[in-house]
């Protein structure tokens, strides 16, 4: 669930029109399992790929469910899929407010191997890296060399406008890869690809993993980054 509340992915307005902005966290497993997390797709059509979908592929997005972290672990285990997720601190007065990093960690470490997992949140980050060394340390920010060593830092997840060929490099030569969000255009996938990001999280999966080369027109001996139509 990446928002705080259910409101934008799922039917809460409906099922529960009095919590509709109620933290996510604050519902039970079997109320969250009450809810329909599909059908907003197929109404907002936010990619414009609605039209494409089989008639079973339809049925499919319209029944979907909240997943759990443990459901969507296991399908990045059987994929061998890296995971990478955010973690915030449930409301005081949460059951898990104090262990809910210790919760997580627990449930990670049944249902993936942990070196699929890269570790984003910054909080405790000692204590998770003594408790699991396998789980790849993510950092939100920059920093410098040593204290990203210091951290046990491997990778960098980071805003495309942070976007620097020698710094990559630099990054890069230690063994530090970075991964840029979020990049859903072409004409971005292909600065960031060229500028030395390892990887980028983006909302256009379908476009950009149909992308074999950076995309480039040549005019005039000047390299411009079009947003259409593109020579390659």
């Amino acid at each position: 669930m990446h928002d705080s509340t259910l409101s934008r992915t799922t039917d809460v307005a409906e099922v529960f029109p009095n919590r509709t902005h109620a933290d996510a966290s604050t519902f039970t497993w079997a109320e969250l399992q009450q809810l329909n997390a599909g059908g907003w797709f197929l109404s907002r059509d936010p990619f414009g790929t609605v039209s494409s979908l089989s008639e079973a592929d339809w049925s499919q997005a319209q029944n979907q469910s909240v997943p759990s972290l443990a459901q969507f672990l296991e399908l990045a285990a059987c994929s061998d899929k890296l995971v990478l997720f955010d973690l915030h601190r449930p409301p005081y007065g949460h059951p898990y407010y104090q262990s809910y990093i210790n919760t997580t960690l627990q449930v990670v470490q049944a249902h993936i191997n942990s070196s699929q997992v890269l570790w984003l949140p910054s909080e405790d980050r000692e204590l998770v890296q003594a408790v699991d060394p396998e789980l790849q340390q993510t950092s939100g920010v920059k920093a410098s060399i040593q204290d990203l060593r210091d951290g046990h830092i491997t990778r960098l997840n980071l805003h495309y406008s942070t976007m620097s060929q020698q710094q990559f490099s630099k990054y890069q030569s230690v063994n530090i890869s970075t991964n840029l969000y979020v990049v859903s255009q072409p004409w971005l996938y292909t600065l960031a690809w060229c500028a030395g990001a390892q990887s980028v999280t983006t909302n256009s999966v379908h476009i950009l993993s149909n992308i074999n080369a950076p995309l480039f027109l040549m005019i005039s001996g000047s390299l411009l980054f079009p947003n259409e139509e593109v020579v390659v």
